[in-house]
């Protein structure tokens, strides 16, 4: 049976996986710190550490390596461009690590990963044309076609969570304003409710005050999360037309989603009924690193 390694690269931890062609359950899976405050040339490091540690548990050599990184790797300039860790952006990734580590090397962004690991394994399994959605600390989104990642002529395909619903909606840390991120994250909800409320209080406990009918504040956060929400699915539905969208970060945990959110898509959608299925994915903070893994199956 083939075996394939995968590497995902988040800002706090790094995780490395060696998984079984089409299994759930991993050889082996490990979990090591980022560190990236310490900079490139350390996080080069922590990467080579675990593929070490994997090597070493295993007793196997990989032949290549899919990485799951924040951003994404520029076709033109082959250095990583649009990450949220500061300091990968501008670095020829892909080619240190390749020389670091003496293998061939696939990166995809963390999104792709998570939309190709719920379109083989998860909730868009057997469907033709799956969108990934990361709704988490951030937003971010990926396109699989026939099991295949769609990357695009600049490597932006799926960057929905930086298409602006409100010009006039607060700042992003890509530099623009109003982005889809700065409305549906999980931080950028609780700061929103902070903002009417003058407290703080995790999105779980924001959306339990909402159903009980006790918090004015909550409602408003909710019915503006919804709102947005259902405007933003349409407007990707309307140009890709996928046949399953599936949710995972954080924010997928809220229910009102998958009823409400969806009921606020079908105005704008330009059909007369909406087929889309809008589902909780499966495979939960598995998939990231195993459609990391994939990218070399």
């Amino acid at each position: 049976m083939s075996v394939h390694w995968g590497i995902d690269l988040g800002g706090t931890k790094i995780e490395g996986v060696v998984l079984e062609e089409g299994q759930t359950e991993p050889r082996c899976r490990i979990r090591i710190p980022t560190e990236a405050a310490q900079g490139y040339q350390h996080i080069l490091g922590q990467i080579q550490r675990l593929v070490q540690q994997l090597v070493a548990q295993t007793r196997l050599q990989p032949q290549a390596i899919g990485v799951g990184t924040p951003g994404v790797l520029d076709p033109q300039t082959q250095t990583l461009k649009n990450s949220n860790t500061l300091c990968l952006n501008g670095q020829p990734l892909k080619a240190d690590l390749e020389q670091a580590l003496g293998v061939p090397l696939e990166l995809a962004n963390d999104a792709n990963c998570f939309a190709l690991a719920e379109a083989r394994l998860g909730a868009g399994k057997g469907a033709e044309t799956v969108f990934g959605i990361i709704m988490g600390t951030g937003v971010g989104g990926g396109v699989v076609v026939r099991e295949r990642v769609l990357y695009g002529c600049q490597g932006i395909a799926g960057e929905w969570g930086h298409n602006v619903l409100d010009a006039g909606g607060p700042e992003c840390y890509c530099g623009k304003r109003g982005c889809v991120e700065r409305f549906l994250a999980g931080p950028a909800l609780q700061e929103y409710y902070t903002s009417l409320a003058g407290e703080s209080l995790p999105l779980a406990e924001i959306v339990r005050h909402y159903e009980q009918g006790t918090d004015a504040h909550a409602r408003a956060t909710v019915e503006r999360m919804i709102a947005y929400f259902g405007k933003a699915i349409a407007y990707l539905i309307n140009i890709l037309d996928p046949h399953v969208i599936v949710i995972g970060g954080g924010v997928s945990n809220v229910e009102l989603l998958y009823r409400e959110g969806v009921q606020e898509a079908r105005p704008y959608v330009f059909n007369n009924r909406l087929e889309t299925r809008v589902v909780k994915n499966l495979l939960g903070d598995s998939a990231g690193v195993f459609g990391a893994a994939m990218l070399v199956a």
